[in-house]
């Protein structure tokens, strides 16, 4: 008999008259796997018995292979179902959250794949392999729940990544650190949903697509995160650099996507699709306009120089406009309401710019220049104010705020109009100067507060990965492909998500 421990597994071996016997045991926080392995060189019959115990979920698998027959069984109870749903978040909306839609689980057995233990007689290797695909399993479903728990932090969401992703990864890179396609790259079909296109899923049999469109529900994530601070009722102000850092990250993890992993996909993403390279950049910059947006409201209320404040709000207005531009090249039935937010955003940062720069106009004795700078806020403040009507009456994908009632939004139009009077009565009393036919140019240029990307990088792939566990797979017992049966395209059923509503009216929320 051979004996044999390490910090996870007890393994006993035993012989006699060509038999030999395996039990393998692992109980950690609950959780328990026994395996049991038989193999009778006169009978030529291998039996394996699999328990897992975990949270009153208990799976039982007996397989029996005779080599004279070619019999096998194979038998599963379980008490509880639990199933895996991938998720998809809503893209970013005039700051409410929305319903999830879900997408399916992964329909093969990975296990399925690995090589009979006893033909590989490599037991820590299979006991690698069975823990590996389990953690797989384990590690995406804590991912998907921790994106609609209200109580999930950036630490949790760090965390439950790293964990999923580096092992994801062991199906992705090669691990000898060359450009050859891994073996298992492709031994998956995943399906996703779409943040526009409705429940209907796409589905490509390729490990990157679960990677890039599992990062894409990350920076979602992380969007949703800063609207949950910046609906508190007393924000403090490192929850605010919280929602601005969530931001930058969001924008980072998107940015990265596209150059990094999206153009090593197989299959060519479908124009207006999520993972598409104009709804990717149009999520990146409406990031960094929510962030700097942060970053403005925290110049107003410390009363910073006017002059820096109209530059902020003008680069915010170019932001909104460019992503209202790239949406326009994108089918208008599912992004007319996406752009209806993005116009009114526009139009609402470009009558603040107007505003404040009158402001440093007057403070330079530009009276008249800076009433007619006031006027084209108020011009911009009433196209605004339009475009809030005509958002919540456009139909499409996303929750419906109502901008137009919130304080923030309010407080604008009176400091426009308290400003323009104030210009007014200073043109009429003191410098009576002529009020010029045409708004100023605004080539305003800020040197401070501009919001760039943090830059994002997946994490390194565990380190149980090697060669030798990879030997372990025997892609022959791989799903067959049925692609080329034609089937009903399934619509998904949605994923209810929490209903968090802002605590205070200020119109503050990111996400």
């Amino acid at each position: 008999m051979r004996f044999f421990r390490n910090d996870r597994y007890v393994a006993t071996f035993s012989s006699a008259q060509y038999e030999k016997v395996a039990i393998i045991r692992e109980s950690r926080n609950g959780y328990e796997k026994v395996m049991t392995i038989h193999e009778s060189h006169n009978g030529y019959e291998k039996v394996a018995t699999i328990h897992k115990i975990c949270n009153g979920y208990e799976k039982v698998a007996t397989i029996r292979a005779s080599r004279n027959d070619y019999e096998k069984v194979a038998k599963n109870t379980k008490k509880s179902q639990n199933v895996c749903f991938s998720i998809r978040i809503f893209p970013i909306r005039i700051r409410a959250l929305v319903n999830q839609t879900p997408t399916i689980v992964i329909n093969a057995n990975i296990l399925s794949m690995v090589t009979d233990p006893i033909v590989t007689n490599r037991c820590n290797d299979i006991c690698f392999l069975c823990l590996s695909c389990s953690d797989l399993r384990s590690t995406r479903a804590r991912l998907l729940e921790l994106f609609s728990d209200i109580t999930c932090n950036h630490e949790m969401m760090k965390n439950a990544t790293d964990a999923y992703f580096s092992l994801l990864l062991g199906f992705i890179d090669s691990l000898d650190g060359g450009t050859q396609d891994n073996k298992l790259r492709y031994i998956q079909n995943f399906k996703w949903t779409d943040t526009l296109q409705g429940n209907a899923p796409s589905a490509q049999q390729d490990a990157v697509f679960e990677l890039v469109s599992m990062g894409f529900n990350v920076a979602l994530w992380y969007t949703k995160y800063a609207s949950r601070l910046a609906g508190k009722e007393d924000i403090t102000e490192e929850e605010a650099k919280e929602v601005h850092r969530s931001l930058k990250i969001a924008a980072g993890v998107f940015k990265h996507l596209k150059e990094n992993h999206i153009p090593k996909l197989i299959t060519p993403v479908e124009k207006g699709r999520d993972l598409e390279t104009r709804v990717i950049d149009a999520y990146t910059v409406q990031c960094q306009a929510e962030a700097q947006e942060v970053t403005i409201a925290r110049a107003i209320e410390l009363k910073h120089n006017p002059g820096l404040i109209a530059a902020l709000a003008y680069e915010t207005a170019n932001y909104y406009q460019k992503v209202d531009h790239t949406l326009a090249t994108l089918d208008p039935v599912y992004i007319a309401k996406w752009r209806s937010y993005t116009q009114l955003k526009m139009c609402f940062y470009m009558a603040y710019s107007y505003c404040y720069h009158g402001q440093t106009l007057l403070s330079a004795d530009k009276c008249g220049e800076a009433i007619r700078s006031l006027q084209e806020a108020e011009k911009f403040y009433g196209k605004a104010e339009a475009l809030c009507k005509e958002y919540g009456e456009t139909k499409g994908p996303g929750t419906t705020a109502k901008p137009s009632g919130h304080l923030f939004f309010r407080k604008m139009g009176t400091l426009v109009r308290n400003t323009l009077e104030k210009c007014q009565r200073e043109n009429g009393f003191i410098y009576f100067q002529k009020v010029p036919p045409e708004a100023p140019q605004l080539e305003l240029k800020a040197n401070y507060g501009l919001v760039e990307p943090v830059p994002f990088e997946f994490p390194a792939m565990t380190s149980q990965w090697s060669p030798e566990t990879h030997t372990g797979f025997d892609l022959t017992k791989r799903p067959k492909d049925d692609s080329a049966k034609p089937k009903k395209e399934e619509e998904v059923k949605p994923m209810k998500e929490p209903d968090i509503k802002p605590q205070k009216d200020s119109g503050c929320q990111i996400s």
